[in-house]
């Protein structure tokens, strides 16, 4: 697969496509005759884990640490499984926060919504 479809797959950009590969975050991606990147379903994947990580707000250096774990296979799986928990835990902290913020949201509409009515 063309590194164009694999952006358009994972929702990363080519250049970040590019960058995951140059700075480790992935392995080398094979290439064609023609020196071209050929990505595998397993580097689409990865990829893709990649970019959810990164939308949910791993930090970089969390990121790096983990792919280099996933770069030493499959020892390091306990390892990794232990990241993801916490960083699970993190999403479930800040979805708690989000959902408070988000009540108070609705309340504060509802009341303006209320408010303007009186005044209509």
């Amino acid at each position: 697969m063309k590194i164009s479809e694999v952006a358009d797959r994972t929702g990363l950009s080519v250049t970040t496509i590019r960058y995951y590969e140059k700075s480790g975050l992935c392995a080398a991606i094979a290439r064609g005759p023609d020196g071209k990147r050929r990505f595998s379903k397993n580097d689409l994947d990865w990829l893709t884990l990649l970019f959810s990580l990164r939308e949910t707000g791993m930090p970089a250096a969390e990121m790096q640490d983990f792919a280099a774990l996933y770069l030493k296979g499959s020892a390091t799986i306990p390892e990794r499984k232990a990241r993801l928990a916490a960083h699970d835990r993190r999403l479930d902290e800040r979805q708690a926060q989000l959902d408070r913020c988000k009540a108070l949201l609705a309340y504060k509409l509802a009341r303006y919504a209320e408010i303007m009515g009186e005044l209509a």
